[in-house]
């Protein structure tokens, strides 16, 4: 074996690193200095991600394939990780007054140490380029995240939630792997490449079912309706900091191994089987997920069901298969994380402090924290899809990439989001209504949050402003893509 095929893995492996070392922090460090785990761990990945962006700016990104292609990494690859190490530095960042409290000092280093595990896994997911190391990099993804659910042991929800989120990831990998049986005895392969030549001459029923298992295994991950009734009570259960890395770090690195399954297992078949399915899954989550949300009082399950709806909005990247549908869906995703995690931001300190989570203790909070209900209001905006906010620009980039295919059905669905968008405008705008209108005394005091939480929603509001006005980001992203060639020969159908 040739172990230079690891330098191929210098993100995987710089976390690997990290994980090691905060490790080994929290098992021989004596007890006293173990309060400093969350500084060190956030200092760690803001380094790995210096690191990767660094990597990326001298062109050490390159494409490059290692183990016999079961592994592949490139300047797209590698963009999609630093992205998702953008916003797990703001999760530990907004995460250390809640991981620094006594209630966490006995598991205070699992936190860290499960997520850095949750985070390889979908490292591993977004570079596979054969079924097993994809299979691997789902389970390490999933699997972890039930302990972390599980956290607050004290809390029923929170076993609740555990119990559900590992019964669903179970049930879920058990399709995705049946799916893979029938993919397996199709193509008698488990590699990518190999699989989509097979295909090329396969037609029947056993072919849409192995399509179908795949697709509601992956689906799971994203909250694809009807894939997504776990959603709303695990988000409600766990605790504040570990949904808003559910919602936003596992869905991006979902949806762009989802989009690499697609296009490159698939993609030979695609205006013959899975156009369609995709297009019913894009409209039943987009609307069911708005529908849900109006209905919701608690901040967190509120959340839960637009993470459900805007998981429909990212899937119209996959249904452009071109660069720009690429491009769009890394901005998407991007955007999604700095204005999800604002609004988490908001509840988690709110929670931390008062311990209260209804919207209708929202209810004149800006008379007693102007600058947390400014902070809810940009992000609630950025989701909207509001201009000139960046939720504006992601919209408008990714129904674009769609329309670009020409075809009426396209027409027809991006329509049906964009009537979709505004019922989500209704939803978000009675979270502002109850903040800056409502006349009703605030039930929540004036309080002052910790450090990181101040510092976590500078971050995000910036993030907001920035990727709104400056239209270098996404220009940037397109002509990577558009460089790169990651969809230039997986679609034929």
């Amino acid at each position: 074996m040739d172990y230079s095929q690891f330098l191929a893995m210098k993100q995987e492996i710089g976390l690997l690193v990290v994980f090691l070392l905060v490790f080994l922090y929290d098992t021989f460090m004596p007890k006293k200095a173990l309060k400093g785990i969350p500084a060190f761990t956030t200092v760690l990945m803001i380094l790995a991600t210096a690191a990767g962006f660094c990597s990326h700016a001298l062109g050490s990104a390159s494409h490059q394939v290692a183990f016999a292609g079961m592994y592949e990494t490139s300047t797209v690859i590698s963009a999609i990780k630093n992205i998702l190490n953008v916003g797990v530095v703001i999760v530990l960042i907004q995460s250390a007054r809640w991981a620094g409290s006594e209630f966490m000092a006995v598991r205070r280093g699992e936190f860290y140490e499960l997520l850095l595990v949750t985070l390889f896994g979908m490292y591993l997911m977004v570079s596979a380029r054969h079924f097993l190391v994809f299979v691997i990099g789902l389970e390490c993804a999933s699997l972890p995240l039930a302990a972390m659910v599980a956290l607050e042991k004290n809390h029923y929800e929170s076993h609740e939630a555990a119990v559900k989120y590992i019964l669903t990831a179970v049930f879920s990998s058990a399709v995705f792997l049946m799916g893979l049986s029938f993919v397996y005895g199709l193509s008698g392969s488990l590699y990518f490449n190999r699989i989509y030549y097979a295909l090329t001459a396969v037609e029947g029923p056993m072919l849409v079912a192995a399509l179908a298992f795949v697709i509601a295994g992956v689906g799971f991950k994203l909250s694809l309706v009807p894939f997504h009734l776990w959603t709303a009570d695990v988000y409600q259960g766990a605790p504040t900091s570990v949904t808003s890395y559910l919602s936003v770090i596992s869905k991006g690195s979902a949806a762009f191994a989802f989009m690499v399954i697609l296009c490159q297992v698939f993609g030979s078949f695609y205006s013959q089987v899975w156009e369609w399915m995709l297009y019913a899954l894009i409209i039943l989550t987009i609307t069911v997920g708005n529908l849900f949300a109006i209905r919701q009082r608690n901040m967190k399950r509120f959340l839960a069901f637009s993470s459900v709806s805007q998981a429909g909005y990212i899937m119209l990247g996959i249904i452009a298969y071109n660069a720009m549908g690429v491009a769009a869906m890394m901005y998407y995703i991007l955007v999604y994380i700095f204005s999800n995690l604002a609004a988490f931001g908001v509840i988690g300190a709110i929670e931390n402090a008062t311990g209260r989570l209804s919207m209708d203790d929202y209810r004149g909070l800006y008379k007693t924290n102007p600058r947390l209900s400014v902070a809810m209001m940009l992000a609630m905006f950025s989701l909207a899809g509001i201009p000139p906010f960046a939720g504006f620009f992601s919209k408008f980039f990714i129904f674009t990439s769609a329309i670009n295919q020409g075809s009426v059905a396209i027409y027809v669905l991006v329509l049906i989001a964009l009537i979709n968008t505004i019922v989500s405008l209704y939803y978000y705008l009675l979270v502002v209504k109850a903040m800056f209108i409502s006349e009703d005394e605030c039930v929540i005091p004036a309080f002052r949050s910790s450090f990181g939480e101040r510092l976590g929603l500078w971050i995000t509001v910036a993030g907001i402003l920035l990727l709104g006005l400056v239209s270098c980001f996404y220009t940037g992203l397109l002509d990577m893509t558009a460089a790169d060639g990651f969809l230039n020969m997986y679609f034929i159908g």
